[in-house]
């Protein structure tokens, strides 16, 4: 093998190991889940926290569901969509995860005993702002 043919397998060595390092970095960034910030993930806590006090139920999908079973499967949509997207706020927790399906697109609804469902949102809206004029979470300024 001539000095040229060492030098030119060399390059391509060096080059299979860059593109070999780079994949493994871009497949590590792509598996990473995104995190939410503990100040919006210390309000979410504290808003499912309140809404399993509250003994409301959880309409989802045309079914209704206890507060704590609630909270479990909001947790678990949390979950997926740090998967995707870091959460910001309690806000944006609402809007993405806990306004409605991401399969059907129904709206989530609350009924807190007899008074009539209401939107998820709202309530979970409404229960937020409670939370924050009570100073149980610092308040976290939506992205």
């Amino acid at each position: 093998m001539t000095a040229h043919s060492r030098r030119v397998a060399g390059l391509s060595s060096i080059r299979a190991s860059v593109v070999a390092c780079l994949a493994v970095a871009c497949l590590a960034a792509g598996g990473a889940a995104a995190q939410t910030t503990p100040a919006a993930r210390a309000e979410i806590d504290r808003l499912l926290d309140r809404l399993v006090a509250s003994g409301c139920q959880f309409e989802r999908n045309g079914m209704w569901h206890d507060a704590t079973e609630a909270k479990a499967h909001l947790l678990r949509k949390l979950a997926y969509v740090e998967g995707k997207v870091a959460v910001r706020s309690a806000e944006q927790f609402i809007s993405q995860v806990a306004a409605g399906s991401s399969t059907t697109g129904a709206d989530y609804a609350v009924r807190c005993g007899k008074a009539p469902p209401i939107a998820s949102r709202a309530w979970l809206t409404a229960e937020l702002a409670a939370l924050r004029s009570a100073g149980g979470a610092a308040a976290v300024a939506p992205k």
